[in-house]
């Protein structure tokens, strides 16, 4: 599959998810099978981009290719001079962010928001093609089938996207009232890739090799990305890719890989964030590797009261090592994803 001139390497992306998929996570991701993931988004305000927030969100050191910078605005001059300013600081694809629902986005009129204002939409996606043209990088764009059940626009803009000179686009299959609520329906993804000649890639709720062979059936869609199923569960995504060729099921990961994973993500983690910051935003990660594990909820606990890296990354040894005595592998379990998403939801509103 390609973007533009860019060859991916398979069909199974990450979804950018503020808060979510900074360096370390990316990184994490695609050694364990995804071919491609987007960065957290950037905002289009020239005056936060050297907050330190924005300065990490950036941050793509020793980071496979292609390197895809997810922008957000309002402002169709501003969204072309974030374009230009993430080429120059390395991007070789850009991603307009039309699909975050978070409340403190959308009361801006960004994100899925601007699916309401169609004419200020095409705007956007035109300055950002121009702006990124003449370095030949592709954009690309991510939004939801609509702003509500009666606006369901996601095919007409894809038309407008796709002769505005966007090459791929991704389609959450949730208008942005429902949030992340509900279950997210494909037949608009389907009716977008059957107007369009450009890739599509279809979004929302695929969490698990069954669920993305499903979807990639049902929409015809080029790809499927992944996001909160990929939370705690990096490995879906060689899950995914072994059942798409074999049909056939990998055994769990073993419990002393889970366990190196862990501790290398931690590692990287406290090094982008530093030690205050980064052991208390590793806590959503360490609890989402363990949430569905014997004694996660308690460790998870527990895990909230350290405040010390090298203290947090000898708990999270002690934990697999004792978790390892009792077993070989992670117990098979159903896949879980994070209640409707309330720290996604802040982290997602904020674009400083």
């Amino acid at each position: 599959m390609h973007i533009g001139p860019i060859a991916l390497e398979n069909r199974l992306f990450v979804a950018p998810m503020a808060g979510v998929t900074d360096r370390p996570f990316r990184k994490l991701c695609r050694s364990l099978g995804a071919g491609y993931a987007v960065s957290e988004m950037v905002t289009s305000r020239k005056d936060l981009w050297n907050s330190l927030k924005t300065s990490r969100r950036a941050d793509h050191a020793g980071e496979p290719g292609p390197i895809s910078v997810q922008i957000a605005g309002t402002d169709a001059a501003m969204m072309a001079e974030a374009a230009q300013y993430n080429i120059d600081r390395g991007a070789q694809i850009i991603d307009i962010n039309m699909g975050c629902p978070a409340k403190k986005v959308c009361s801006r009129w960004a994100g899925s928001a601007l699916m309401r204002d169609e004419p200020l939409a095409l705007a956007i996606a035109e300055a950002v093609v121009a702006a990124a043209a003449p370095h030949g990088v592709p954009v690309t764009l991510k939004m939801r089938t609509g702003w509500s059940a009666e606006c369901r626009n996601a095919e007409k803009l894809a038309r407008d996207f796709e002769r505005a000179g966007v090459q791929m686009l991704t389609v959450h299959g949730r208008t942005r009232e429902q949030g992340y609520k509900g279950q997210a329906e494909y037949d608009t993804v389907a009716a977008v890739k059957a107007v369009v000649r450009i890739p599509v890639v279809a979004n929302g709720d695929i969490d698990s090799p069954e669920k993305a062979r499903e979807v990639l059936a049902a929409t015809g869609a080029d790809a499927v990305m992944i996001g909160r199923a990929a939370q705690g569960r990096p490995w879906i995504f060689r899950e995914v890719g072994h059942f798409l060729a074999t049909g056939q099921h990998l055994a769990p990961p073993l419990v002393a890989e889970v366990q190196r994973l862990l501790l290398e993500h931690l590692q990287e983690h406290h090094a982008l964030y530093g030690e205050r910051s980064g052991v208390r935003t590793a806590r959503k990660h360490i609890g989402w590797y363990v949430r569905a594990l014997p004694g996660g909820e308690n460790f998870r606990d527990r895990m909230n009261r350290i405040e010390d890296a090298r203290e947090q990354l000898q708990a999270v040894a002690d934990f697999f090592d004792a978790l390892g005595r009792c077993m070989d592998r992670l117990p098979a379990a159903a896949p879980v994803l994070p209640d409707e998403q309330d720290e996604h939801e802040a982290h997602c509103g904020s674009l400083h």
